[in-house]
């Protein structure tokens, strides 16, 4: 009954139906690895909340090349790690980061560096804050000045932005739309750590024109679902294959024969008795 499925043609559909199968598979078990990888993040954030913070060296590694240049990038099980660290902020190399929303109007990130007592540099995200009053959205505001003497900063250790775009210096402030820290670096007479630290809070105290960056946990049950789909699709094709082979099968043995039209002309019509 089903030896049709030996033929040149059924065998051809099988392959192709095997080889969709194993590529949605393996689709399905990628987006199971992005699921879990964006899981690790959210647990890493929302540890990082209520985590003793440890000195900034345990999670970003010191940077080893001479001025001009990023250190290496913090491990993935580091990153959003909360962190403590002291030093004298250098507002001679602030850098403004246009394009950056909060509550739905678009600013600037201010970073500065904060010099350390080796000679190196970690990038420091002080915060947001709006344009000028008035002004559109890439004029460059009135940052407040970052405080003189040592500063401990406690914050969260970030990776670089992916990317990088141009970096300009406009009116004596470094201007660029994506946290690109080798990039940076090389704007920098100092090496600089591979990472930044985005500000919890600082002593002395930050001026409270800055607003904090909210950190945002990644869609983690988008990828789930993604899993989800590929599986069923995967499944739906098997499904399909030998949904479409049973109906052949019963095809070419008479079973599934089309019905004869019924002819209502011919039949007799019923007698009506008085």
């Amino acid at each position: 009954m089903y030896r049709f499925l030996l033929t040149p043609r059924w065998l051809g559909w099988l392959a192709l139906t095997l080889v969709a199968a194993a590529v949605m598979v393996f689709l399905g078990n990628w987006q199971l690895d992005r699921y879990r990888g964006r899981t690790a993040v959210n647990e890493r954030i929302d540890a990082g909340a209520t985590m003793a913070p440890a000195p900034l060296h345990d999670a970003l590694p010191a940077p080893t090349g001479g001025p001009g240049t990023a250190g290496p990038a913090p491990a993935d099980d580091r990153t959003w790690t909360r962190v403590t660290v002291t030093g004298r902020y250098d507002p001679a190399n602030l850098v403004l980061v246009r394009g950056r929303t909060v509550d739905n109007t678009v600013g600037f990130e201010v970073l500065t560096p904060l010099l350390l007592a080796d000679g190196t540099a970690v990038l420091v995200d002080r915060g947001w804050i709006p344009p000028a009053p008035g002004a559109g959205a890439t004029t460059q505001p009135q940052v407040p000045p970052a405080p003189g003497g040592d500063v401990t900063v406690t914050g969260r250790v970030v990776s670089s932005e992916s990317g990088g775009g141009a970096v300009a210096r406009r009116d004596g402030k470094l201007e660029t739309r994506r946290i690109a820290v080798p990039r940076l670096a090389k704007e920098l007479p100092y090496p600089v750590h591979g990472g930044y630290v985005l500000l919890d809070h600082q002593t002395p105290a930050a001026d409270p024109v800055f607003q904090a960056v909210p950190i945002g946990h990644t869609n983690n049950w988008q990828n789930f679902g993604y899993v989800v789909q590929w599986w069923l699709f995967a499944g739906m094709s098997l499904v399909g294959y030998g949904w479409v082979a049973r109906r052949e099968a019963r095809r070419a043995a008479g079973l599934d024969l089309p019905r004869r039209p019924v002819d209502r002309a011919a039949e007799p019509t019923p007698s009506v008795s008085g």
